[in-house]
């Protein structure tokens, strides 16, 4: 049994204690804190994880500061459906949803329901446009993973609604040389609008473009505005940024808008500008994936057979640098992590743990 301690990096610790199938035992969630205990979206992603399997437990004690999780058989399944809240967004729930469905019995298909854009989380857009199109270098089947987004919803109240398809992988993951970043070539992105003037999308898509258009003319972002049933509870626009480069690496990097002071929401100039920025600060710092996959990079590297896997990313994320020490201690694989001065960037390097999907039908 793994037994730690805190709140942080709840979701990691859920996801490799499940695919290792190692009991797992924290104490001291938020002791301290005024409001002690697992938060709603903590427990959302604990019946998230129960729809998916057969026969997990699941023991939390009465003020929620201490949690027993004991993993089950991950069942997959089609046409389920989850309310994920609106304590935080669709993102959140997205990846771990996306590594567990990989190596379910049969292919995932769900529906999950809430905020599918915030400056939190992931949004949904950055997960159709750079999370899945990762997934094809481990040789996971492209043709079963979609991600739809039905409805959109903003923060505070929600309202969005994505069905997420995601296929069994056929026996295990396949090994990774992924080194070469390639220069950029295209930069494609969307942005978005619900429940107010159309025009604040456009608004962004002339920020953003007035700083990229400068370095690449191949700049296209598509707008796309929400009305009726479809545009969510709350008003909210944002836009999301991906470069593709020669190589086929995809880079990301988004924006939302948030309420700042009282209840206005920031200049559409600003977050196109924003977005922009920080899409070229990614692009600065190297890698093969943008700083938000890096966690989910390394997992699916220690996933793999056992085989050498080698990946080439910026600057290490301290949330990058927590999911390596995870996955030494719920898989035990353990990285080799060499700087490259010349670039800046760093390479690693992993003999996977050889895992396989045991649960699959066999036919």
């Amino acid at each position: 049994m793994a037994r730690m301690k805190g709140a942080q990096h709840f979701r990691q610790r859920l996801v490799l204690s499940t695919l290792s199938n190692t009991a797992l035992r924290i104490d001291d969630i938020r002791a301290d804190s005024e409001a002690p205990g697992l938060c709603d979206f903590e427990a959302s992603l604990l019946r998230l994880v129960e729809k998916i399997s057969n026969g997990c437990g699941i023991e939390i004690n009465e003020t929620g500061t201490k949690l027993r999780y004991k993993p089950g058989i991950l069942a997959g399944g089609r046409n389920l459906v989850h309310d994920c809240g609106t304590g935080r967004g669709i993102g959140y729930f997205l990846e771990p949803l996306i590594i567990l469905g990989l190596f379910g019995k049969k292919p995932l298909s769900i529906t999950l329901r809430g905020i599918t854009n915030d400056s939190r989380d992931p949004c949904v857009d950055t997960f159709r446009t750079a999370t899945l199109p990762m997934l094809k270098h481990f040789g996971v089947p492209i043709e079963g993973l979609e991600l739809k987004v039905v409805a959109r919803g903003a923060p505070p109240l929600g309202g969005g609604e994505v069905v997420l398809k995601v296929p069994i992988v056929p026996k295990s993951l396949t090994a990774a040389t992924w080194v070469d970043e390639g220069m950029v070539k295209r930069i494609r992105g969307v942005s978005y609008s619900t429940r107010v003037s159309p025009h604040m999308a456009n608004r962004m898509v002339d920020a953003a473009r007035g700083v990229l258009n400068r370095l690449l003319p191949d700049v296209y972002i598509f707008t796309d505005h929400y009305t009726g049933s479809e545009s969510g509870k709350s008003p909210g626009y944002g836009i999301s940024l991906v470069a593709e480069t020669t190589t086929g690496c995809i880079l990301s990097s988004e924006c939302a808008a948030t309420h700042s002071g009282a209840s206005e929401l920031q200049l559409p100039e600003d977050l196109g500008t924003q977005a922009a920025m920080s899409l070229l600060q990614e692009i600065k710092l190297g890698g093969v994936v943008d700083s938000t996959h890096q966690g989910l990079l390394f997992i699916l590297c220690a996933l793999c057979p056992e085989d050498v896997s080698k990946v080439r990313v910026g600057k290490l994320s301290s949330y990058g640098i927590k999911t390596l020490q995870h996955i030494k201690e719920f898989l035990g694989v353990q990285f080799s992590i060499k700087p490259d001065p010349a670039t800046g960037t760093v390479l690693l390097t992993c003999v996977g743990s050889g895992f396989q999907n045991l649960y699959r039908k066999v036919s």
